[in-house]
C-alpha cells in the first residue's frame, strides 16, 4: 500500500479501517525489550526529576558505555557555522568515495533539551555510509538555557551555511534535511521556512518519529507513553523549550499549525508502532499529503520511540539497521543516485 492510499485508512486517533495495517504488534520486538530493561536500570528517576544537568551527565555516560562499531568514512571534521547569536558547531562527514556529494544536514533528538554532535555521531556516520550523501550534523543551543526560537534559528542558519556551498563542503548543489524527534521537528520547519522565505532550495525531508503535532488524547499518546519517554518527560521537554504558553501556536515551533505547507519539499515520515509520538508523525504525513506533498510513509510496528539510533553492538536492533538503509535508500531515489 502506497502513503497515501495508507494514510487515508488512518484515523485522527491513530486506529485503521478493517482494511488497514496494524500500526503496533502485538509488543515490542525482543531486541528493543532487552535494551529497554538495561536503559532503565540507568535511569532510577524521570528526566524531570534529573534536570537538564543531571540529564545530560546521564546521557554522556551512556555514551561512555556504549561499545560503538563505526562503520567507515571518508572523514569526520568539526567545524562552526555562523549563527544568530556566535557560531555553531557542526561536524561534517564525508563518504569514503571521491566527491561532490549531495549534503544532508541532519538536526539530532533529545527534546530540545538533550542530544549533541556525540549522542547521534553513530547514526550520523551509518547515515553517511548508506546513502553516500554528506551529512552536516549540527549542535544547535538547547533549552531551557536557549528556549525557543533558538534551536530554530541555528537550524535555518545552518541549511543556509550548507547551501551557499562553502570551501569546507564538497557539495553537488544538491541539498536534503533530516533529523529524529525533536530534530524531525526541526527538519520540518527548515524546510516550512525556507519555502515561505524564498530561502534554500532543499529536495527532501527525512523527518524520524517527529515531534509535531503532539496531543494528549492520541491513542499513542494513552497507550505508549512510558517506552522509552513517559508523559512527564513530554510535558518537562515542552516547559523547557516554549519557556512561554504564546509560543505554542507558533508554526515555526510546531510545523503542524501551518496553514499550508504546499511548497515544502518531499519527505520520508518513519513511525514506531510503540511510540507516543507516532499519531502525531502520521496526522503530520497526512497534512502533508492533504497540501500535495508527496509523502513515502514507513511505520515499524514493533519499535519504540528512538529505535533508529540503537546501532551499538551491544544494542542489536537490527531493525535500526534496517531503517537507516531505507532512509538513506529514499534519499538516493530523491537525489538520483544508483544504489
Amino acid at each position: 500500500m502506497d502513503a497515501e492510499a495508507f494514510l487515508r485508512t488512518v484515523d485522527v486517533d491513530g486506529t485503521t479501517g478493517p482494511d488497514g495495517p496494524r500500526l503496533a504488534a502485538d509488543e515490542p520486538h525482543p531486541d528493543v525489550q532487552s535494551v529497554l530493561r538495561t536503559r532503565r536500570r540507568f535511569q532510577p528517576v524521570a528526566l524531570s526529576t534529573l534536570g537538564a544537568r543531571g540529564a545530560r551527565l546521564l546521557e554522556r555516560l551512556g555514551l561512555w558505555l556504549q561499545d560503538a562499531d563505526p562503520p567507515a568514512v571518508g572523514s569526520a571534521v568539526d567545524l562552526t557555522a555562523p549563527g544568530p547569536d556566535g557560531g555553531v558547531p557542526i561536524r561534517r562527514y564525508r563518504p569514503t568515495n571521491t566527491g561532490p556529494y549531495p549534503t544532508v544536514v541532519f538536526y539530532h533528538g533529545g527534546g530540545f533539551v538533550l542530544g549533541s554532535l556525540d549522542s547521534h555521531d553513530l547514526l550520523c556516520r551509518h547515515l553517511t555510509a548508506e546513502s553516500g550523501c554528506e551529512v552536516v550534523s549540527v549542535d544547535y543551543r538547547l533549552a531551557p538555557e536557549h528556549p525557543f526560537p533558538a534551536a530554530v534559528e541555528d537550524a535555518y542558519a545552518a541549511v543556509e551555511w550548507a547551501a551557499t556551498g562553502p570551501d569546507a563542503l564538497d557539495s553537488d548543489g544538491r541539498l536534503a534535511v533530516a533529523g529524529d524527534s525533536a530534530g524531525g521537528a526541526l527538519a520540518a520547519v527548515v524546510s516550512l521556512m525556507a519555502a515561505e522565505r524564498d530561502g534554500p532550495e532543499i529536495d527532501y525531508q527525512s523527518l524520524i518519529y517527529p515531534a509535531v503535532g503532539i496531543r494528549d488524547d492520541h491513542r499513542s499518546m494513552r497507550e505508549h507513553a512510558g517506552y522509552v519517554i513517559s508523559e512527564d518527560d513530554i510535558r518537562w521537554f515542552d516547559r523547557c523549550y516554549y519557556g512561554s504558553e504564546i509560543h505554542r501556536r507558533n508554526p515555526y515551533a510546531d510545523p503542524s499549525r501551518a496553514d499550508d505547507r504546499s511548497g515544502v519539499p518531499p519527505a520520508t515520515v518513519v513511525t514506531a508502532g510503540f511510540d507516543p509520538l507516532r499519531d502525531g508523525g502520521i496526522a503530520y504525513a497526512r497534512q502533508l499529503v492533504g497540501d500535495g506533498v508527496s509523502v513515502r510513509f514507513r511505520n515499524y510496528p514493533d519499535m519504540v520511540h528512538g529505535f533508529v539510533g540503537m546501532l551499538s553492538e551491544s544494542e542489536g536492533v537490527e531493525r535500526a539497521h534496517e531503517a537507516v538503509d531505507d532512509i538513506a535508500t529514499d534519499l538516493r531515489r530523491a537525489f538520483g543516485v544508483d544504489d
